[in-house]
């Protein structure tokens, strides 16, 4: 259930928090009052688009904040399957922006943007205005469907994927591996001379980095030569002058002072460890030397083996641990060459097999699917009639495609007749937008019913209805709260009147600022609410009483 939402700095909202309830949450107020806006933040906090024209004109950052809490088992071994904890029993998604930047973070954590989306879809599911355009696009049918009993159908999708992904992958082998005498030839000849040219060089792994690093010490070995020479020269070559032999000198001068006192003695076994330092450090720079000795020959053949690799990595990879792995696949591609009948006939069969194994989970996933659209369709027709609709009749439509899909092979529409004796026709083709509203509305409660998601949010799902129509839409979301928490913004006060917890939605401007806020109304104040809505600017006697007796009857909804 989402308990808090935080939003700061987000369009027209400077800042301002909200505690929803339990049942059904009513958020109205005047047009361009900010409803829209509040809803949008939502969105952004679970994932949506974000631009920087969002950010409160004058702020640096804003911040968008959902806190839920999570009773249903499954659901928090879901989230902790995505490595999410509760914590004591909530969740926190949060959003910050920064100029053209967002930061997500889960519970304090920081996540990418694709993890916080699909933590959400575990908490709540928004319905927004558009939405119900999307029963006009044939394809979402099927992933109501699929939603629907997706319990039983989730494992056979999951098993049909893995085989179409197989059955797809050999069908492209085959499609490449397709070949007339004349091109095998010319392919079987091809990889025998590559795979001779790269055999025939007997590369090692490694060898193009040790052959570059012996190239380049040759090529700078002259600098390198010249500069031990002189260094050797300083430290240990016959002279006078050189280090050792004046380390040598000063221990004998010392060695007399060192016997009258301790000190000196200290200071006489120091100078003799730097003496055996440098003696170390000469042999190491004599050993270090003899590596940069390079006869012309060593160059040229260095040279030569460095230009013949290079000319291979140009032709087969980058290393030459690449052109190896390279050399494995032509000669694999090389082998099915010389064995092609056989390696075709095998290809074949695996075909087949793989061909066999899809087709049935396709047959699976359409009977189990056939058993869920009759019942998707039966309560779907009984949710229609609870919300004004005379002897409706709605059915789903199965065709064929006559290809293999990730999806199976099937295609679904729903059918529908709105009126007594009409045929049923195509959905797109009957369904008014008031209509559209509240078959999206009864397949929402009817999908509600076997969704694990606590949290729906409407926004105007009464588009288009008025009247009668209207109160039986306000009952059908009160009763649809009594098992889920419901979030609704809505302009009909016959909606609004089964609020279990009111909120209005206002704005106010000064000289040189515009702020929408968001406040929890009482009873009182939802009834001038309702009166309002009812009346308009002017709220008379009348109509405050017809928002009293509104109230009341949304009361004994149960």
């Amino acid at each position: 259930m989402l308990q808090n939402l935080h939003v700061k700095n987000i369009a027209l909202i400077d800042e301002t928090e909200v505690d929803f309830g339990q049942g059904l949450n009513i958020l109205t107020g005047e047009t361009g009052a900010g409803k829209s806006i509040l809803l949008g933040s939502v969105g952004l906090a679970l994932g949506g688009k974000y631009s920087s024209d969002l950010l409160r004109n004058g702020a640096e950052n804003g911040l968008v904040e959902l806190t839920f809490s999570v009773d249903d088992g499954q659901i928090r071994q879901k989230l902790e399957e995505m490595d999410i904890i509760p914590d004591d029993g909530m969740v926190t998604l949060t959003r910050k922006f920064t100029g053209s930047r967002s930061i997500s973070r889960i519970n304090g954590e920081t996540v990418n943007t694709g993890k916080l989306k699909e933590a959400a879809e575990l908490l709540i599911d928004i319905h927004g205005q558009h939405d119900n355009k999307t029963l006009l696009q044939r394809k979402n049918h099927l992933v109501l469907l699929d939603l629907f009993g997706r319990k039983e159908i989730a494992p056979i999708k999951s098993e049909m994927s893995k085989c179409y992904k197989e059955y797809r992958a050999i069908c492209k082998k085959e499609e490449e591996t397709s070949l007339n005498d004349e091109e095998r030839r010319r392919e079987l000849s091809l990889y025998e001379f590559e795979v001779h040219e790269i055999e025939e060089a007997a590369l090692r792994e490694n060898e193009d980095e040790e052959l570059e690093e012996t190239y380049r010490r040759m090529t700078e070995s002259r600098k390198i030569t010249d500069a031990v020479a002189q260094t050797y020269r300083y430290t240990c070559e016959d002279s006078s002058a050189n280090a050792g032999d004046c380390l040598t000198r000063a221990i004998r001068a010392f060695r007399e002072a060192a016997e009258f006192d301790e000190e000196g003695d200290r200071l006489c076994a120091l100078l003799m460890d730097v003496d055996s330092l440098l003696n170390d450090f000469n042999r190491e720079l004599s050993e270090y030397a003899s590596k940069f000795e390079f006869s012309e020959e060593e160059f040229k053949e260095t040279e030569e083996r460095l230009n013949l690799i290079n000319h291979l990595k140009s032709k087969y990879g980058k290393t030459t641990e690449h052109i190896l792995k390279e050399k494995q696949a032509k000669e694999e591609k090389l082998d099915q060459l010389q064995h092609y009948e056989e390696y075709r006939t095998e290809l074949e069969e695996t075909l087949r097999k793989t061909e066999a194994a899809l087709q049935h989970c396709c047959e699976t996933v359409t009977e189990i699917r056939k058993k869920y659209a009759k019942e998707l369709a039966d309560q779907t027709r009984q949710a229609l009639l609870e919300l004004n609709f005379l002897d409706v009749q709605f059915e789903m439509k199965f065709g064929r495609l006559d290809h293999y899909t990730a999806n199976g092979l099937d295609e679904t529409r729903f059918m529908i007749s709105t009126n007594p004796g009409e045929p049923l026709k195509p959905l797109d083709a009957v369904a008014s937008g008031g209509e559209l509203s509240r078959i999206m509305l009864a397949l929402k409660t009817v999908l509600a019913e076997t969704d694990e998601i606590e949290t729906l949010i409407f926004d105007e799902i009464d588009s288009g209805i008025s009247g009668r129509t209207a109160q039986m839409v306000a009952e059908k979301i009160k009763l649809t709260g009594k098992n889920h928490q419901i979030i609704c913004i809505t302009h009909l006060p016959q909606i609004a009147a089964m609020a279990d917890h009111h909120f209005l939605i206002e704005k106010t401007s000064s000289a040189d600022v515009t702020i929408s806020n968001i406040r929890s109304l009482n009873r009182e104040e939802s009834i001038q609410e309702l009166a309002r809505m009812l009346g308009g600017v002017k709220i008379t006697d009348a109509v405050l009483t017809n928002a009293k007796e509104m109230k009341e009857m949304a009361d004994a909804v149960r």
